[in-house]
């Protein structure tokens, strides 16, 4: 046998080694990008896969948030709440769609990227707001709530990022929440704001921006 073919035979075993731990580091690292009750993708990498659909002209961007959400955990517990954000997540990954991203930024509150092909987001946001509303399976009847939506055309503001257009679709969603609309999608007018913004205990926020697209 030559030197190069023993070498060779000796090295097979540390690039094997190498390379089932590749496989786990990319685990591992899948694993920390997912919610572990959901199983959505977390802020981080919602935002990787959110920033990549953004570059495609047709992309909406979406922001929902549980209606009185505290209310049901306080009154039917967290096991209940729990099912609820697993419910909601399982229904926003499947509309949204391979095509798209869903992911849960933290407490009720989930975003979505969702490529419009047809041109029909208004539509098809208001049958999302439908699907979210439904009761959750196993459940007692009376756990129920709706989830409100605020949404966003990328074309219609090209300049914004994903920072940005999630804080026009947050707006639209609040604005929503308040005049119980269940959807709204944000107007091609300026969506005023203070500096802290609706995040930080909304103080502030106005509720008479112009927004169009509403639904019950």
């Amino acid at each position: 046998m030559s030197t190069l073919a023993t070498v060779l035979l000796a090295a097979l075993p540390l690039a094997a080694g190498w390379a089932v731990h590749v496989r786990w580091l990319h685990g591992c690292l899948n694993t920390a990008r997912r919610d572990p009750l959901t199983g959505l993708r977390t802020r981080d990498g919602f935002t990787r896969r959110a920033t990549t659909l953004l570059k495609d002209p047709r992309a909406v961007v979406v922001l929902a948030d549980v209606d009185k959400f505290k209310h049901i955990n306080d009154t039917h517990g967290h096991a209940a709440g729990d099912a609820l954000l697993k419910a909601t997540a399982d229904r926003l990954a499947h509309h949204v769609g391979p095509s798209g991203v869903a992911g849960r930024l933290g407490g009720d509150e989930f975003a979505a990227v969702l490529i419009d092909t047809h041109g029909a987001a208004a539509d098809l946001l208001a049958m999302l707001h439908g699907v979210l509303a439904r009761p959750i399976e196993g459940q007692e009847a009376a756990v129920r709530t709706t989830v409100s939506l605020g949404w966003v055309r990328a074309a219609d503001f090209p300049a914004d990022d994903l920072s940005d257009l999630l804080r026009r679709a947050d707006e639209a969603m609040y604005a929503a929440k308040q005049a119980r609309a269940g959807l709204r999608r944000a107007g091609l007018g300026r969506l005023f704001a203070t500096l802290a913004g609706r995040r930080a205990g909304r103080t502030g926020a106005r509720t008479d921006a112009p927004v169009v697209g509403v639904a019950a």
